[in-house]
């Protein structure tokens, strides 16, 4: 199937899918995303995207080792995510696509402040948006800010693009009897403390009916698949 089945996602990348080889922000990493999403974008649907910052920064990890209060430290991620935004709005550019950040945190000179009804209009508009700064709120994950945009903008699905190729019952890497799952509810997400999202992202998703699909950024056309409904990944949803 090469018809997408949704019309506007809303795409979670974590800050590890834009660097490589010891870079915190890699060409090869980001050259690969760009063309995963660009693909993706050529199919007609609207396209939003949040990035995590964690390549650069973890607030929660930064705390505990430093010492740094976690509200401050937290603030420092949201940072560091706005920095992998402007490097993917850069990237895309380069395709010829008009792509906006907007920020939860105001910084006018480098992104827009994140207002709801000017990010619809430049989906309407055929752009790329960016959603950079998490929430703008400390003690929220990235994720947690990718199921609330998604539910703002009326996404139809939320894609969570990581490095393993769905939901397993255990981490993959570390335990070889880890079951993949193809199907999931909120509930079982939830009750089994599978790591999909935080439990927060979980309950928007949920209270919204906004399914969601993890897969693996490192496969390639990936993007394209999962918007036209191909076998990819874990999909999460009902109860």
């Amino acid at each position: 199937m090469n018809t997408p089945i949704y019309k506007r996602v809303l795409l979670k990348l974590s800050g590890n899918a834009v660097s490589s080889e010891g870079e915190n922000i890699g060409s090869k990493a980001l050259s690969h995303l760009c063309e995963e999403i660009v693909s993706a974008y050529q199919t007609g649907i609207q396209i939003g995207l949040v990035v995590g910052g964690g390549n650069i920064l973890r607030g929660n990890q930064w705390s505990k080792a430093s010492g740094v209060d976690r509200a401050t430290a937290d603030y420092m991620g949201m940072l560091a995510t706005v920095i992998n935004a402007l490097a993917l709005q850069s990237a895309l550019e380069k395709y010829g696509i008009e792509t906006r950040v907007l920020s939860a945190i105001e910084m006018r000179p480098v992104a827009e402040p994140y207002i709801r009804r000017r990010a619809l209009r430049h989906l309407e508009k055929g752009r790329i948006v960016i959603f950079a700064a998490g929430t703008g709120n400390p003690f929220l994950t990235t994720d947690t800010a990718a199921a609330l945009r998604a539910s703002e903008i009326d996404a139809d699905i939320l894609m969570k693009a990581t490095r393993v190729d769905g939901v397993y019952s255990a981490d993959p890497e570390k335990d070889s009897t880890a079951k993949k799952y193809d199907h999931l509810t909120y509930q079982q997400v939830l009750s089994q403390d599978l790591k999909v999202m935080d439990a927060a992202a979980i309950s928007i998703c949920r209270e919204k009916h906004i399914p969601i699909l993890v897969f693996s950024f490192l496969e390639k056309n990936c993007i394209v698949n999962a918007v036209c409904g191909n076998s990819i990944g874990t999909i999460v949803k009902g109860d």
